[in-house]
């Protein structure tokens, strides 16, 4: 009898239409995403069937909330801390069925395409704050 390792990979091509600039690519923060503040289908994916992982998309726009330090979803309206806008998520952050804390890259400096960002953003409602992001929005796109 002999035995046949076996290997399996999956690849995931990130969408970062949003991003207009690498400006602030290489200083990127981790921080823990709580799932519950996120919209399904909006900010994350869970797992199609044919892999075995959801993921959030790269380029939503989050806040971080004051009592926990976990982050949402950026929100002008929210009294919670989500709405001092943090930055976005930089990259795909995979997750597991059943998850409800995920790790990301959170993009706090940079260029942005307003259009082209996952549940949309105005950023005319963000709030100057010292705390917040430094991300410059740019208009409409034309490819």
């Amino acid at each position: 009898m002999s035995l046949q390792p076996f290997t399996t990979s999956v690849t995931v091509t990130a969408n970062r239409d949003w991003l207009a600039s690498r400006h602030g690519t290489d200083s990127t923060e981790t921080i823990t995403l709580d799932l519950a503040k996120l919209t399904k289908n909006t900010h994350y994916v869970e797992s199609p069937h044919v892999q075995p992982h959801g993921y959030v998309r790269s380029g939503v726009p989050i806040g971080r909330v004051t009592a926990s330090g976990l982050y949402g979803a950026y929100d002008p309206t929210a009294e919670d801390g989500r709405q001092i806008f943090a930055g976005v998520v930089y990259a795909e952050a995979p997750l597991t069925p059943g998850a409800t804390l995920v790790p990301a890259a959170l993009l706090w400096h940079g260029t942005v395409h307003t259009a082209k960002i996952p549940g949309g953003i105005d950023p005319a409602k963000i709030a100057p704050n010292p705390a917040g992001a430094q991300i410059r929005f740019l208009g409409e796109v034309s490819v």
